[in-house]
């Protein structure tokens, strides 16, 4: 079983993608794509049999990097205007004087 924060993050994708999926009937490469996820992954197949629907904006991550460790992450989807019910663009900050702050700051440090 996957840790109770991935499980959340992980929902919230399958969510999403079950709107999508409703949005754009007959998309042969998503229903594709989500069906081989479900043969992959029980766990994708799980969350996907419970027929969550959820249009995800912003949620916040737990991350791990591999050199500085620990991070927690918010993320906003904002919608581009040409395109606002497609796609958008995924902005990702952490919480200014926080330890994964000083993190993002030492990654940028060559």
């Amino acid at each position: 079983m996957l840790g109770t924060g991935w499980d959340q993050a992980a929902l919230a994708h399958v969510a999403h993608l079950r709107v999508l999926l409703g949005r754009y009937r007959g998309h042969t490469e998503l229903t594709a794509h989500i069906e081989n996820m479900q043969e992959l992954s029980p766990d994708f197949a799980r969350m996907c049999a419970e027929h969550p629907v959820a249009q995800v904006r912003n949620r916040t991550y737990a991350l791990h990097h591999p050199v500085v460790g620990e991070l927690t992450l918010h993320g906003e989807l904002i919608a581009l205007p040409d395109a606002p019910s497609c796609c958008g663009l995924d902005l990702f900050a952490a919480e200014p004087g926080s330890a994964s702050e000083q993190a993002l700051r030492e990654l940028g440090n060559p």
